[in-house]
C-alpha cells in the first residue's frame, strides 16, 4: 500500500520534541523525508536516528528559528540535501507571559520573533525554490500541489488574558495563512493554519521550578496544577490533547486528501470554541 506522503520533502520547525517532534515521525512514517530543527542539538538528532531507525530519510538544521541567517540555512538544508520542498511546517514556539503592564519589550519581540517573524522569513525564502519547482512542473504538464501549515493557537483566535506577545503574534500568523494562500495558490500551494487549544508538552505540563533555556533566556515552564485542572474541564472533550493528536491535525492538511483546502484555520482543541 502506498504511503500518502511517499518522496515527499517535509521542513518542519521545533521539531526535535513535543509537538514538532509528533509532526515529524507522522509524517516520516507516511513516506515524507524529514527536515529536523531544534534549538539544541541532541533532541533534533534524537528525532533523526528515531526516523532512520524505522526506515525513514532525514536530517537535522539546528538553530533559533529567530535567528537571521536562519531561514535561508533551513530551506539550502532541504534543498542540498533532498532536492525539493513539499511541505513546510510553522511549529516552533513558547510562551513568555505576562499582563500588559508588566510584560517588557524583550517578551513582545521574543514572542513576535517567533511565532510572525521566523515563519515570513521561511517562506520569504522558500518562495523561489518553490516557484521553480512549480514552472518547471507546469512545463511538463504536471500539477504537483504543495502543503504549508503554519501553527496557530486558541490564543490567537479569542486571546487569553497574560498573553497579548503570544496571542497577537498567533493571530498574526492566521492572517498570513489567510494571504499567501491567495498569493501562492498559482503555483499549486494550499496554506493552512492549525490552531491549538490545551496540548500536553514540556511547556504546557504541570508547574514547578522547570524552566527551558531558549536564545540564551531562562523562560519559566509549565501551567499550575489547579489552572490546568480548571483548564481542562472547559474542554468538552474533558482533557488535554496529546503531541499526536495534534500532529494528526496537521497531517490531515499535509495529505492529497486536502489539494482544495487553503486559507483556513482548523481548530485542534478537543471541542473547546473560546478561552
Amino acid at each position: 500500500m502506498t504511503r500518502k506522503l511517499e518522496g515527499k520533502v517535509a521542513l518542519i520547525t521545533g521539531s526535535g520534541r513535543g509537538i514538532g517532534r509528533a509532526i515529524a515521525l507522522k509524517l516520516a512514517s507516511e513516506g515524507a523525508r524529514i527536515v529536523i530543527n531544534d534549538l539544541d542539538a541532541e533532541p533534533a538528532q534524537e528525532t533523526v536516528a528515531a526516523i532512520r531507525a524505522a526506515g525513514g530519510q532525514a536530517v537535522a538544521c539546528v538553530g533559533s528559528v529567530a535567528a537571521p541567517d536562519f531561514a535561508d540555512r533551513f530551506i539550502g538544508t532541504a534543498v542540498s540535501e533532498f532536492k525539493g520542498i513539499d511541505i513546510i511546517v510553522n511549529n516552533a514556539g513558547y510562551t513568555w507571559d505576562s499582563v500588559i503592564q508588566k510584560m517588557t519589550d524583550e517578551q513582545w519581540y521574543a514572542m513576535i520573533d517567533c511565532h510572525l517573524t521566523a515563519p515570513f522569513r521561511i517562506l520569504r525564502a522558500a518562495q523561489p525554490v518553490i516557484r521553480t519547482l512549480s514552472k518547471a512542473e507546469t512545463d511538463a504538464g504536471q500539477r504537483v500541489v504543495r502543503k504549508v501549515v503554519n501553527i496557530s493557537s486558541v490564543a490567537g483566535l479569542f486571546g487569553n488574558a497574560g498573553q497579548t506577545n503570544y496571542s497577537a503574534a498567533k493571530a498574526g500568523i492566521v492572517g498570513m495563512t489567510q494571504t499567501l494562500a491567495k498569493e501562492w495558490g498559482r503555483m499549486n500551494v494550499t496554506v493552512n493554519c492549525v490552531a491549538f487549544g490545551l496540548i500536553k508538552t514540556r511547556l504546557t505540563g504541570t508547574a514547578g521550578d522547570s524552566t527551558a533555556n531558549i536564545d540564551g533566556r531562562e523562560i519559566k515552564v509549565g501551567v499550575n496544577p489547579g489552572l490546568l485542572a480548571a483548564m481542562e474541564q472547559t474542554i468538552p472533550l474533558g482533557r488535554g490533547g496529546t503531541p499526536e493528536e495534534a500532529a494528526g491535525a496537521v497531517y490531515l492538511l499535509c495529505t492529497p486528501e486536502s489539494d482544495y483546502v487553503s486559507g483556513q484555520t482548523l481548530m485542534c482543541s478537543g471541542g473547546l470554541t473560546g478561552i
